[in-house]
């Protein structure tokens, strides 16, 4: 089916990591292209983005707010356009920390304890430093702070009001920063995620966007078979909590007694060639053209949801 299907590759977005998306959605047009699929660009500036005649299929590598939060998805469910990868449920869940976190716990899933704060109640959070300031709803760690004393916070909590009236409070738990790729309900190779000065924010993700020092990436991650098992379970059991359909990247800490903590579920993850799904599915034997046409497969065959 997908031979004969267009492809509108959706990239941009009027969010905060548009010019990632781009990077992504670039990416994922070239690898459909040299496939010999009919992938064409669009490039999304507003919330109805106009598909081309005939698609059939819409890519979305829309990153962060209305490409991952539920918007983008419930948009092309009107217009009756399948599209690739999670639906309008799980993105809204996987994409709110509080929501996400709500879930976690319910099923079981090991995270680190945390609460949401209201800012404008202008209450102190139970959680004492070191603790993690988060913005529930923005993606690559977009206003995440690491507050390691009491003095610090205020300053933490005046940058996450930017991006709303609550905020996710998380103990901060101390270890290797791991990444697993899903796909089709399997557990990929594991991510060890090396950032320069330990803290993984956006200046390490993308240097060639903020011009900071890049971050070192080990996969498979060297971890013993049964680390690697159990990490790979709970970010299996994380992807499953959430409902999240066709693939996701999950995010966990492993602490000193090797115990793993999930701490988000991210459903367009980073999609260029050296990304970190592509890096896991690549340790598995599949190239990125490969990834590329099985999510779009496979995405295709769930029709418009």
């Amino acid at each position: 089916m997908l031979s004969s299907t267009k492809i509108a590759v959706l990239m941009g977005g009027p969010g905060n990591e548009r010019e990632v998306s781009l990077a992504s959605g670039h990416a994922v047009l070239g690898a459909l292209q040299e496939l010999g699929l009919d992938a064409v660009e669009v490039n999304v500036t507003d919330t109805e983005p106009q598909l081309p005649r005939g698609a059939g299929l819409a890519f979305n590598l829309i990153h962060g707010t209305f490409g991952e939060d539920g918007q983008l998805q419930a948009y092309l469910e009107g217009l009756g356009m399948p599209y690739t990868g999670a639906g309008v449920l799980s993105s809204r869940k996987a994409f709110d920390k509080n929501l996400a976190k709500a879930v976690f716990e319910q099923a079981g899933v090991p995270t680190p304890r945390a609460e949401v704060l209201n800012l404008s109640a202008s209450l102190n959070p139970s959680i004492i430093p070191p603790l993690v300031v988060k913005p529930p709803r923005e993606g690559s760690s977009v206003g995440v702070h690491i507050v390691k004393q009491a003095d610090e916070l205020d300053a933490a909590l005046a940058d996450a009001a930017n991006y709303g009236n609550d905020v996710l409070i998380e103990e901060f738990v101390k270890g290797m920063e791991l990444t697993v790729a899903v796909i089709d309900e399997k557990a990929y190779p594991i991510v060890h995620i090396i950032p320069p000065d330990g803290v993984y924010d956006m200046r390490s993700k993308y240097p060639w966007l903020s011009g900071g020092q890049g971050s070192q990436y080990v996969c498979p991650a060297d971890l013993d078979e049964s680390t690697t098992r159990d990490v790979q379970e709970v970010a299996l059991a994380a992807h499953k909590a959430l409902e999240i359909e066709i693939y996701s990247r999950v995010d966990v800490l492993l602490d000193s007694k090797k115990r793993p903590y999930v701490l988000e579920a991210n459903t367009i993850p980073g999609m260029t060639a050296t990304s970190l799904l592509p890096k896991s599915a690549a340790a598995a034997g599949i190239p990125f053209p490969e990834l590329c046409r099985r999510i779009a497969e496979a995405s295709l065959k769930l029709g418009s949801r």
